[in-house]
């Protein structure tokens, strides 16, 4: 039954470290964009810190225990993506969200990581060490599942989902039922629970993003323009008409977007017929030239 358990447990640790290869990666399309806005916007770099002090920790853990050298596998390149996420985001960071960012660093990978380490490595010996450090972990595991929420709470601001991609909320959930699994096999309940809220986490982004990306969808249909294809309205040369400024161009194509093409004509007609009123006492006015306005608004 043991071996049967141990069999199960190495299945769940190799699906667990493949599904979060992928959750490592899947900010890759965030920073891309960022890459080529040359600007990080309104993204956050909360959530790359508190998985980077994760990884930290789990590794620490995994070297006091035996048996979870799948552990150490996958946080070793968990370690490794989020230290290049971090340093990606300080690059392009304006300064106010780099200064908070370094104080993160500094507060949590430096200051409570060293910390941590020191004080179970002087105050606790051998099972109660890693019983401290499992519970540690525990809290910590915890902290990066909840820190989706505060990205959740932009959604809901902005009703928008453009900060809260769909495949990382796809692979964070799959990866938190592997590792629950992987956990209960073993009879580490630090791996297994902080997963528990990973899941309902996973899922609440998901159906937040289904929510909220078609009413993306509602409010760019109301706003789109109705379909205008091939009109074209040509105002001819007369040598006694001023030329059409550029605002009053825009104007007539403007209208274009609420009216049909016939009354576009009548509207552009009517303008140059007061322009030409207008004309005959301003002299110094310049002269019309050929415009043809295209509207192919769709």
């Amino acid at each position: 039954m043991a071996d049967f358990s141990g069999h199960w447990a190495f299945t769940f640790g190799v699906l667990g470290n493949i599904v979060s290869f992928f959750v490592f990666l899947s900010p890759l399309p965030t920073f891309y964009k960022i890459y080529k806005k040359k600007s990080t916007e309104d993204y956050q770099s909360i959530p790359y810190v508190v998985a980077l002090f994760s990884a930290m920790f789990w590794i620490y853990y995994a070297f006091l225990k035996s048996n979870t050298t799948l552990l150490i596998t996958i946080n070793s390149f968990g370690c490794f993506i989020e230290t290049i996420y971090v340093g990606f985001y300080l690059f392009y960071a304006p300064k106010k969200a780099r200064v908070q960012t370094v104080k993160l660093l500094l507060l949590s990978v430096f200051g409570g990581f060293g910390a941590i380490v020191l004080v179970t490595q002087l105050l606790f010996k051998g099972v109660v060490r890693v019983q401290v450090v499992g519970w540690i972990c525990l809290v910590f595991s915890l902290c990066v599942f909840v820190s989706p929420l505060c990205i959740m709470r932009q959604v809901i601001k902005t009703k928008s989902v453009e900060y809260m991609p769909f495949f990382i909320s796809v692979f964070l959930t799959l990866s938190a039922v592997t590792w629950f699994f992987y956990g209960l096999l073993l009879k580490d309940f630090n791996i297994a629970i902080p997963n528990v809220l990973g899941f309902i986490v996973g899922i609440l982004q998901m159906v937040f993003y289904v929510i909220y990306y078609k009413k993306e969808e509602v409010i760019v249909k109301e706003h789109k323009f109705p379909e205008i294809q091939n009109h074209v309205i040509i105002l001819h040369n007369d040598k006694n008409l001023p030329e059409l400024t550029e605002e009053q161009i825009i104007d007539i194509v403007k209208l274009g977007s609420l009216i049909s093409c016939t009354e576009i004509f009548n509207v552009a007609s009517y303008l140059h017929e007061n322009v030409a009123e207008a004309a005959k006492d301003h002299k110094k006015l310049p002269k019309l030239q050929a415009v043809e306005i295209n509207l192919r608004l769709s």
